[in-house]
């Protein structure tokens, strides 16, 4: 029993599928290559990451496949309906990496609240020379505390944002089509803890009320989420960070209302042309940037190998 992780796969779940007596193969095979290889090694599983394309073409001409698994959240690189209607299993990890996205979304916040995208940049370049005009530039900095952030999409992640954000003493509004109120649990060290309900409101006024603004939504087909219009609504000197999905947010909309004044910075970690995002954008001094590795922590990797490996035993009935 075959196993192509074709992205990929953390040792853990190598070692758990291993034990049921599969054979995990990790080579990364390019995507025009791909239907070949599966068929020639009689691949039953086909486990991705966001690299791989899971199209109808693969999906049509590799008989073998009894599963697809995408390790993460989104699956928009795989044409889920379709391989169902085929009668192919199409298994994920929704929880597995909520809690490093959620992380990363605040390594942003924090970064660009106190200008440290810019400062290790400049510090090792100028920083023996104009050290006291750094420290001027970057002198006002702003806490997050007491702040109010704005999460767009209440789904498990922005669900992990919003705890963190509560316990970091931040107000918390929300905004979701599908989900009308949000109970947070707020754990603490010693086993307290305290229960939070969050109503969502309409987007419009999350945008409009919100000094952070934070996205976490699908791929979008019809259009940006926040383009030109939405850059308008929201406060002077709003942040933004989009760990979700490239093409959430018009890049160009963007770097205009980082120039005018109107966002103060921005946190991205996806890009509408990855994997080569815009100069513009890499170059701009007022982003925080990360080449997409919301969910790269050992153990985001660690729970998404183990999960994958959990369902794929149970879906083929091996105990």
């Amino acid at each position: 029993m075959k196993v192509l992780a074709n992205d990929g796969l953390d040792q853990s779940g190598i070692d758990a599928l291993a034990e049921k007596g599969f054979e995990v193969i990790t080579a990364k095979v390019p995507q025009e290559f791909l239907v070949d290889y599966i068929n020639e090694h009689k691949i039953r599983t086909l486990l991705v990451r966001s690299a791989t394309q899971v199209r109808k073409d693969i999906i049509d001409g590799c008989p073998s496949i009894e599963i697809i698994g995408r390790g993460g959240v989104g699956m928009d690189n795989i044409d889920v309906a379709y391989a169902r209607e085929k009668g192919i299993h199409v298994i994920n990890t929704p929880s597995a990496s909520s809690e490093s996205v959620a992380e990363l979304v605040f390594a942003h916040l924090f970064s660009g609240a106190r200008f440290l995208q810019d400062s290790n940049r400049k510090m090792p370049l100028v920083g023996d020379t104009e050290f006291a005009g750094l420290k001027k530039a970057y002198a006002a900095g702003i806490e997050l505390r007491g702040k109010t952030i704005g999460i767009v999409g209440m789904g498990r992640i922005g669900q992990e944002v919003a705890r963190i954000a509560l316990g970091l003493g931040m107000r918390v509004v929300a905004a979701d089509n599908n989900v009308g109120k949000a109970s947070i649990k707020v754990k603490f060290y010693n086993n307290q803890f305290i229960n939070v309900d969050i109503e969502t409101e309409p987007l419009q006024d999350v945008l409009k009320h919100s000094d952070f603004i934070t996205l976490h939504v699908p791929a979008q087909k019809d259009g940006y989420m926040i383009g030109k219009n939405e850059f308008e609504i929201m406060k002077n000197g709003v942040a933004v960070v989009n760990c979700s999905r490239g093409g959430v947010i018009d890049e160009a909309a963007l770097i205009e209302a980082l120039d005018s004044g109107k966002v103060k910075f921005a946190g991205l970690d996806v890009f509408i042309n990855e994997p080569t995002p815009s100069k513009e954008i890499l170059n701009h001094s007022k982003i925080s940037l990360t080449p997409h590795t919301g969910a790269s922590t050992l153990e985001a990797q660690d729970r998404i190998g183990l999960s994958l490996a959990e369902q794929i035993s149970s879906i083929l009935q091996i105990q």
